[in-house]
């Protein structure tokens, strides 16, 4: 199926690490561009996950959304991240964030400047994957004279994970692409977008920036899906603070998920990582990539 948008499925973190395998297999075989990876407290580590699914499989690329920059020592992840990228040239995105601002407290992580260190471990990224020599002595990030001796050919782009327009802008700025959060419709977007451009605008030289929209989905026949999606758009709600009618929730037959993604593609969206909620999500995967793909 002609398609001008790249389709990736997300590894639900509540599915256990030992189904990974088979699951990136079948989104591989499905025609999926992407299989999408969390790291989320308590749950399963992004960089052990990736290097499963790409050791798995033939093509895909494995996005990291996201690794949150206050678990992660810029230095260590670059070294990790170029391994990969190495041993699997052009099949890596790393999404770096903020991370839970709860999680992070509760093992003492959280910084006295989240958006500062967030930007200094994105620079602290890219300058390492480079091949450059790193000399940083910032707020949180202090490197001196690193170089690494085994950097990527093939440079992974380094996203950054964002909601609030402080973070957007920085996205925007320093990013090579932007991961937006789920629940946004159409309107809210486009919206989110402007403010990532705002902050493209800032850049010395422009390049790429590749637009990685989170999306809930839910695979089903079913004419009545509330059950499903009213709880997940209740407690997004909350977050976003929108109300609950304007969570954007790509839900039904396979043909209706198809329609929901193209209106985002419209206002913007370059890749999907969606996200499946409920149950049998190996047979949701199968039919909505059957759609796409």
């Amino acid at each position: 199926m002609a398609r001008d948008f790249r389709v990736g499925i997300m590894f639900d973190r509540e599915q256990p690490p030992e189904q990974l395998t088979a699951f990136a297999r079948l989104v591989e075989d499905g025609g999926a561009d992407d299989l999408w990876l969390v790291e989320d407290l308590s749950w399963g580590g992004s960089i052990a996950a990736a290097a499963t699914v790409l050791a798995n499989t033939q093509r895909l690329r494995v996005g990291i959304g996201l690794c949150p920059a206050p678990l992660r020592n810029p230095a260590l992840l670059a070294m990790e991240l170029a391994t990969l990228a190495r041993l699997h040239p052009g099949r890596l995105a790393a999404g770096i964030g903020h991370g839970v601002p709860q999680w992070m407290r509760q093992v003492g992580a959280w910084p006295k400047s989240p958006l500062a260190l967030l930007e200094e471990t994105a620079h602290a990224l890219q300058t390492l994957l480079r091949g450059q020599e790193l000399t940083a002595h910032g707020k949180h990030v202090t490197i001196d004279g690193l170089r690494l001796v085994h950097p990527p050919e093939q440079v992974p782009p380094v996203l950054i994970g964002a909601m609030g327009p402080r973070t957007l802008r920085l996205a925007g700025r320093v990013g090579e692409g932007s991961i937006l959060v789920e629940g946004l419709d159409p309107k809210h977007l486009a919206a989110t977008r402007a403010v990532v451009e705002e902050g493209r605008a800032e850049r010395t030289e422009p390049g790429p920036h590749e637009t990685v929209a989170l999306v809930y989905v839910h695979v089903s026949d079913d004419p009545d899906l509330s059950h499903v999606t009213g709880p997940v758009a209740a407690e997004l709600s909350a977050v976003l603070d929108v109300p609950v009618e304007e969570i954007f929730f790509a839900a039904g037959p396979p043909a209706k998920v198809a329609e929901d993604l193209q209106s985002l593609h419209e206002a913007g969206v370059d890749t999907f990582a969606l996200h499946l909620v409920g149950e049998d999500q190996f047979e949701q995967a199968r039919r909505v990539l059957d759609a796409l793909c």
